[in-house]
This record gives C-alpha cells, sequence and structure tokens, in this order.
C-alpha cells in the first residue's frame, strides 16, 4: 500500500511549481484547520475545526471529525471546503501537516481536489527526523511517511515556517501578510486552535 501512496505524492508533486493562476489575484478568502486536543495514545474520532476568514475577520466556523492515526483527514477538509456556501474561499491553511496524531495531510492531492493552493503553517522549523522516526509506531507508517515527504522541506516565510502546494514562495507571503493581524499565526489558524480548543476542553488558550 506504502508504494501507491508515494507514487500518488510524487505524481502531484509538481503542483509546488505550477505558475500562479486564478487565485493568485485574491489569497485573502481563506479556510484554516486545526485539530481538537486530544489524549496522546488514545483511539476514536478527534474534533477538527475549519474558520474560513476574509482576510483577517472571521466569517464561517465548520466541525468534523477525523480517525486518530487515521487517513481521513485529507478527504474530509476537502469535503468541509466544497462546501456551497464557501465558493469564495481561495485557499487552505493547515496548522502542521500532522493531525490527529498521524493523520497526515496529502497537500498535494488536497490543492489539486479543491483546485486550490495549500499553505502549511508551523512556527517552528519542525524536526523532521524526530517526527519519520515517531510515525513508525503507527499502522502503515510507510505510505504517512511518504505523504510528509512529498510535502517537502519547511521553509522560511516571514516568521514562520511552511510547506506548499499550488502557490509560490512570494504568494504564500502575501497570504500570510493577509490574514495575519495579532502575532505571526494567520487568523484562520489562531481562531481554529482556539475554537477547537475551547469547544473541547471547555478552555482555550494559545499563542500568537
Amino acid at each position: 500500500m506504502w508504494h501507491d501512496a508515494v507514487s500518488h505524492a510524487l505524481a502531484h508533486r509538481p503542483s509546488l511549481m505550477t505558475s500562479p493562476k486564478r487565485w493568485a489575484r485574491r489569497l485573502s478568502n481563506v479556510i484554516g484547520f486545526d485539530d481538537a486536543p486530544h489524549v496522546r495514545g488514545s483511539a476514536g474520532r478527534v474534533g477538527l475545526i475549519g474558520c474560513v476568514c476574509s482576510g483577517p475577520r472571521l466569517d464561517i466556523v465548520l466541525r468534523d471529525t477525523i480517525e486518530k492515526d487515521g487517513d481521513d483527514a485529507t478527504s474530509v477538509m476537502k469535503r468541509l471546503a466544497s462546501d456551497v456556501d464557501l465558493s469564495h474561499v481561495r485557499g487552505v491553511m493547515l496548522q502542521g501537516i500532522t493531525f490527529a496524531g498521524f493523520n497526515v495531510i496529502d497537500i498535494h492531492r488536497l490543492s489539486t481536489e479543491l483546485d486550490m493552493p495549500v499553505l502549511v503553517v508551523t512556527r517552528r522549523k519542525p524536526r523532521l527526523e524526530l517526527v519519520f522516526k515517531a510515525v513508525m509506531a503507527v499502522p502503515d507508517w510507510q505510505a504517512k511517511r511518504a505523504l510528509m515527504e512529498a510535502a517537502g522541506e519547511p521553509e522560511a516565510c516571514g516568521d514562520v515556517y511552511v510547506q506548499r502546494a499550488g502557490l509560490s514562495h512570494a504568494e504564500a507571503e502575501r497570504m500570510l501578510e493577509r490574514t495575519t493581524q495579532h502575532g505571526i499565526i494567520p487568523e484562520p489558524l489562531r481562531l481554529a486552535h482556539l475554537i477547537a480548543g475551547g469547544t473541547t476542553t471547555g478552555k482555550s488558550r494559545g499563542r500568537t
């Protein structure tokens, strides 16, 4: 199975270098995803929050669930972002590439199927050697590692690190500039993080 995942991930890799398309003119209408707090080592479903923002302004909040250490997060995000009320959305932001443990996002597939750019944002540069070691503890780890490798090396972009599909580095900078208001984390992700925490544990907290 993991051979199929490698082939699929590499087949979609060229989207990282695609020239600007229709979304290049407007990168301010964005949906950002983050997962809810969960207990390490637990099983079952984990909450997923999506926040749609026009620039820094929150417009829509969506909620669903994904499987802990599963493989359904990419499909769930695609379904949520394809909602008829989200036709104005022009980009996707992710708080990291792994959700609910090691439910790894196929950013190139997500970008291709939604026909919009996908930008992964992290505060610090991930230590991939530690991530690759940790993922070996879950089933089907080879396929998950293949997706992480296909996402490319995290690169500095302003005050954060990014991985990207379907947009250039300059477009990534522009998307961050248009959606960041407090601190260094874009509002779609900052708000998704706060809402996910508050609706799960009764209290939200987070840094900007």
